[in-house]
């Protein structure tokens, strides 16, 4: 195979599977490492992917930016609220428990909970925490700690210890960015720890992502694919990374 055929299915392969390690495509292509690094070079220069630590990944699926709560809030509203009602029925039977985590797309989910159902809700999110501190039928639980102003939601030490204590039916959780190789991403290494503890303190882990944030990769992971039970998007989703988030599995409900 001449380096340009090799070149061409390397970017195939990073296109379709969201991020590749530098010792499978030697392996499968039966060259050397170096070999391998050299052509990511020649294909980061033109534009085709960006190279990670042991790997690469599509040019613009890893960002470091972090886009504000109320920017993220007026983008892909309705998308969002397809993907809460399709997480409500993912609830808790009455008597339950569940984590609710910052983000714009759990904030719409909170939005439809039924304030009738006895249900205990632990959140570490400011707003959804004032959505719901009137519903008569919710016990809420504030995870306190540092907040920070771009997310809203409380991050440190504190957080992360009470969520240690706790063990709920269902964590739902935002993600900036979920391949199928690289599992659940966000920007911040603060926000990350908080999501580990709450991966760690549901008994099932729904992630809910609008199309948007599949196939994307951000600074620091916080849960592989094998800690996720569920993810909910929408139909903007790439098809073929929802089938290697299934070929995986994990369920996928697009809404």
């Amino acid at each position: 195979m001449y380096a340009e055929e090799r070149q061409q299915a390397i970017a195939t392969l990073v296109t379709e599977q969201g991020r590749i390690a530098v010792t499978a495509v030697a392996e499968q292509f039966g060259v050397t490492t170096e070999t391998v690094r050299r052509d990511l070079a020649v294909l980061e220069r033109t534009g085709v992917l960006r190279r990670v630590h042991g790997g690469a990944v599509p040019a613009g699926a890893l960002t470091l930016v972090e886009t504000a709560l109320a920017e993220r809030n007026a983008t892909r509203a309705e998308a969002k609220r397809k993907i809460a009602a399709a997480a409500a029925d993912l609830l808790p039977a009455p008597g339950g428990s569940l984590l609710l985590d910052g983000g714009s797309t759990t904030a719409a989910l909170a939005e439809v909970l039924p304030a009738d159902r006895n249900l205990f809700v632990a959140t570490n999110s400011v707003p959804i925490s004032a959505r719901l501190a009137t519903s008569p039928g919710l016990t809420l639980h504030v995870l306190g700690g540092r907040v920070r102003g771009l997310t809203q939601c409380a991050v440190g030490e504190t957080p992360v210890r009470a969520l240690a204590e706790l063990r709920v039916d269902v964590a739902f959780l935002g993600a900036n960015g979920i391949t199928p190789g690289h599992g659940l991403t966000t920007p911040d290494e603060a926000e990350a720890s908080v999501k580990r503890a709450m991966v760690r303190a549901g008994q099932r882990v729904v992630v809910l992502a609008d199309g948007s944030k599949l196939g994307r990769e951000h600074l620091v992971r916080f849960a592989a694919l094998d800690d996720v039970d569920v993810v909910v998007t929408d139909s903007g989703a790439d098809p073929a990374v929802v089938a290697r988030l299934e070929d995986a599995g994990v369920e996928v409900v697009v809404a």
